[in-house]
């Protein structure tokens, strides 16, 4: 696939002169560039550069003196070439200052408007490659906006700020959450099996994500209010239906069955809105580290007034240096690919805060060699009275 792209005739660079009748050199001579990198299309790049010199001087009049953004201007060339052939030191020597963001804007609106009056046919992956490039660029710009991030988090309104994030993220999954529910009760008309499928993906992402910002609002908060103070009578089964019906497109779209066993004494007094949270975060955890098999989400009567709740997958297990860290939030995975019950430590947190508040302990029993892993708790549940 190739485009059209607008450049001086041959392989050679471009000479510019800029409107303020002075020249610049677009970057370092010194700095190689891909062998295969077309000739033409770093002869763009330069012809980009060099325009941006009289736009900075224009536009940026105020942010430092010719010689400066000229300076930058050559810095932000060579950082762009060295960034073609090596992602890791592209910005080393570059300043962190507004100047250079806005230049580095200006050389990539210039290169929009020289390739959209193109003629010269260049590959398209290359004008991506070259994009690519000044991407990692500019983003190398900007970590004085995340040492304010962090900043404002280690303050005195950091904990705020989370919990504002959150909220942030929760309302809008809130309405996802309500639209694919309303489609898939075909209430906007019928669904064939594949939409079914998807839509019922969407909810569970939708659900997980939101469940998420919940346990960042409620850890930062403490998690003094993750259960209430009354307990209400409900239906094992209930929960346990409702579990699967969330997570039964995660398991269906990697093959995997789910049994949910729940015992014949059914109705209990107890807080069934948290026990729901940690069943469903464990099935979630159990689905994402399972290939192959199945999830058990099972109930069993201890005694009259007891109940051990357990979820059961056939993946790879844990290995034992992450078990040292399981209940931690926030905890560094060591390397890539290895366990961690989600990106940020907290889903297993809140499960055991949430087991804890409701005066039992989180177990987990494991087998590294690949024969799954067990969570289990004994929770004190009241037979309820019927009708």
């Amino acid at each position: 696939m190739t485009t059209g792209l607008a450049t001086s005739s041959g392989s050679g660079p471009v000479r510019s002169t800029p409107p303020s009748g002075t020249r610049i050199e677009p970057w370092d001579p010194d700095v190689p560039v891909p062998a295969d990198f077309p000739a033409a299309l770093l002869a763009v790049l330069q012809q980009a550069v060099l325009e941006t010199e009289g736009a900075s001087r224009q536009i940026l009049h105020d942010a430092g003196t010719p010689e400066e953004l000229n300076q930058v201007l050559r810095d932000l060339g060579t950082a762009i070439r060295v960034a073609l052939t090596d992602e890791g030191e592209a910005c080393a020597n570059l300043p962190r200052s507004i100047l250079a963001r806005a230049q580095v804007n200006l050389i990539r609106s210039q290169l929009v408007k020289i390739l959209g009056q193109s003629s010269e046919r260049i590959e398209t992956s290359e004008v991506v490659r070259l994009f690519a490039a000044m991407e990692r660029v500019a983003m190398a710009l900007e970590p004085d906006w995340s040492q304010h991030f962090a900043g404002r988090l280690a303050g005195p309104d950091g904990l705020e700020l989370v919990v504002e994030l959150a909220h942030d993220l929760r309302s809008p999954l809130t309405s996802i959450l309500f639209l694919a529910e309303t489609l898939q009760r075909g209430r906007s008309g019928p669904l064939t099996q594949v939409q079914e499928r998807q839509l019922g993906l969407i909810y569970s992402a939708a659900f997980g994500l939101s469940a998420v910002a919940s346990d960042v609002i409620e850890l930062a908060r403490g998690g003094d209010r993750l259960v209430d103070t009354e307990t209400i009578p409900f239906s094992i089964t209930d929960i346990f239906e409702s579990v699967r019906d969330i997570v039964h497109p995660i398991a269906e779209e990697k093959g995997l069955s789910i049994e949910v066993l729940a015992p014949d004494s059914d109705f209990r007094v107890g807080h069934p809105v948290a026990l729901s949270r940690v069943l469903l975060n464990l099935t979630t955890n159990a689905l994402k580290f399972t290939n192959e098999g199945k999830v058990e989400v099972k109930a069993v009567a201890l005694d009259e007034d007891r109940v051990e709740f357990s979820v059961r997958d056939t993946g790879r297990g844990i290995p034992p240096q992450a078990l040292a860290t399981l209940y931690e939030p926030f905890r560094r995975r060591q390397k890539q690919g290895e366990y961690a019950f989600s990106g940020s430590g907290l889903g297993l947190t809140i499960c055991r805060k949430l087991v804890e508040a409701m005066h039992s302990t989180l177990h987990v029993e494991t087998d590294p060699s690949g024969t799954g892993s067990r969570f289990s708790f004994a929770l004190h549940l009241p037979r309820a009275r019927q009708g």
